[in-house]
């Protein structure tokens, strides 16, 4: 159980990232074919509203992290929808 720091929740896997090259990552991961951009684009939509919905919304003494990766998210959403 202590190899609990190894595990990368996508919460907080965008350290190294952008949130322009988050948005993109996710929408080649839901389909890189050119006919299905736009239903990728939409998946990826719907997968970072889920992200943003699964952050804790109580207080805590993350706030701040908790802060953060709410703009990130949002930021990435935005990207996305820019695409």
């Amino acid at each position: 159980m202590n190899n609990l720091k190894n595990i990368q929740s996508p919460i907080i896997n965008y350290i190294n990232m952008t949130p322009k090259e988050k948005a993109v990552e996710l929408v080649h991961k839901f389909g890189m074919e050119n006919q299905y951009y736009e239903r990728a684009k939409q998946c990826a939509l719907i997968a970072v509203d889920e992200i943003i919905e699964s952050i804790p919304k109580e207080p805590s003494i993350y706030t701040v992290q908790r802060i953060g990766s709410i703009m990130f998210w949002v930021e990435v959403k935005q990207e996305i929808e820019k695409l």
